[in-house]
């Protein structure tokens, strides 16, 4: 055996013990994660119970999910009525456990969509796909009954279609893959709102891609084909709310009170600007310096889990191995951000590529994520989990640099792959449920603030 094939036989084993690793922990704690934990959990199980008893789509103000766009909960609800289930706790685990399962397909895209467009990269591929599946984000909401990974699955999807090589070429045979584009880019709509940033950039890639090539009538076409699709399938939800209640997407009700009282209250433009150390030596997001600091808690609650529902940010040892976590993870983080750059200097010089679909979303997610968080200036709303319809530009990119870096022969790339040994080690232990490093409070969850218990905890008035 050259020395070659077996370096690349040692490659597949490593990829596949990081395959069964990272399944197996979203397994467990998929079974395992108490079942009235995670964010807004209460209320989305409420909604599902409400759905148990009658399909009707209740009133946007009827409860704090009601809100919310409805496929995530229909779905859970026909699972529910399909295993005939006596009531919605009893729904909440296999929920999760289909959640997870459907959003492990994430890193099984990315691997795809890497040796389909570097098909002589095969450490980038592994590397692409090992960044999805041990990201803390992915695998601390996989645990939740919560609407995110089922979104982020759909965002995947039409991305994933866009980004295919010859994707955006010419030909009437890709004609159906724009269909399917639209379909996962509307139920994706149809999930949450933040769906709607795929379709503008999967439209966008398309009709920049045909203008570039000076085929600007196909990719109009292309890119009309994948909006009407996708609005067909998700925009109905949003065109009934304008119809019946005056307006596209509830804002301000009163059914969510309770987070206007929450802290800061307010955004300053040095929010954005401002990366505090206590992000790395106190991860919560209470932490005075972090309430300040948007961009220091998206780090926080990407790379950890600062708002205390999954780990406890008071035990010492979680806080030493949360400060571990962050500051391994600087490495792939430095890594996207590199691999971004080159990504919109190629996207514009190959408007085929694939970068050019990946980098528009990632800039819209940003993008619309300052929005967001600007419109709603308090702690429980700064928080990844909203993000993570770019696992795949995320791993695309970073997997590009880190690899440069490791097959570089010298210590730097030694060093490099030590270090993200020492990540995905320090992440499989702190998310793996009930792990014995330290004691869970079972009786509540999440950080306490001044205002009270946070909506995803409290009784629940049945």
């Amino acid at each position: 055996m050259s020395e070659r094939s077996g370096s690349r036989q040692g490659l597949w084993i490593l990829a596949g013990g990081l395959a069964v690793a990272g399944v197996t922990i979203r397994l467990v704690n998929a079974v395992t994660y108490p079942q009235r934990w995670g964010f807004d959990v209460l209320f989305n199980e409420r909604y599902v119970r409400r759905l148990l008893r009658s399909w009707e789509l209740p009133a946007p103000d009827a409860d704090w999910a009601t809100a919310h766009p409805p496929l995530f909960y229909y779905l859970s609800a026909g699972l529910g009525r399909l295993m005939q289930v006596p009531d919605s706790l009893a729904l909440i685990v296999p929920t999760r456990i289909a959640s997870t399962l459907l959003g492990l397909s994430m890193a099984g895209l990315c691997f795809v969509l890497l040796r389909r467009a570097r098909p002589h990269e095969p450490l980038r591929a592994v590397l692409g796909a090992a960044i999805v599946l041990f990201l803390p984000a992915q695998i601390y909401m996989s645990a939740m009954l919560n609407e995110e990974i089922l979104a982020a699955t759909f965002v995947s999807i039409a991305l994933f279609g866009v980004c295919l090589p010859g994707t955006t070429d010419d030909g009437a045979s890709f004609r159906w893959r724009d269909v399917g584009i639209g379909l996962a880019g509307g139920l994706a709509l149809l999930t949450k709102l933040s769906g709607l940033l795929v379709i503008a950039a999967s439209v966008g890639s398309l009709a920049f891609a045909g203008w570039r090539t000076g085929r600007l009538g196909v990719g109009l076409r292309r890119a009309v084909v994948v909006g009407v699709v996708a609005f067909a399938v998700g925009g109905w939800f949003y065109g009934r709310n304008l119809a019946v209640y005056g307006y596209l997407y509830p804002e301000g009700l009163s059914t969510h009170a309770l987070m206007f009282s929450m802290p800061p209250g307010e955004r300053r433009p040095s929010d954005y600007l401002y990366f505090p150390a206590a992000t790395f030596h106190d991860p919560q997001v209470l932490n005075e310096d972090l309430l300040r600091s948007v961009w220091g808690s998206t780090y926080l609650t990407w790379w950890y889990e600062g708002q205390g529902h999954f780990i406890p940010v008071d035990d010492p040892v979680a806080r030493r191995l949360g400060t571990a976590v962050l500051l391994l993870a600087l490495l792939p983080t430095l890594a996207f951000a590199i691999g971004f750059v080159r990504a919109i200097r190629r996207a514009w010089g190959d408007p085929r590529a694939p970068e050019l679909p990946l980098a528009l979303l990632t800039a819209l997610t940003g993008a619309g994520y300052v929005v967001f968080t600007w419109r709603n200036p308090w702690f429980a709303t700064v928080k990844a989990s909203y993000m993570l319809g770019i696992s795949i530009p995320f791993a695309y990119f970073a997997s590009e640099v880190l690899s440069d870096w490791i097959r570089s022969g010298t210590k730097r790339g030694l060093a490099v792959g030590i270090a993200l040994g020492a990540l995905c080690l320090g992440i499989g232990v702190a998310f793996t449920m009930h792990n014995g490093l330290w004691e869970l409070d079972l009786t509540r969850p999440g950080v306490r603030w001044e205002g009270g218990p946070g909506p995803t905890h409290g009784s629940d008035p049945r």
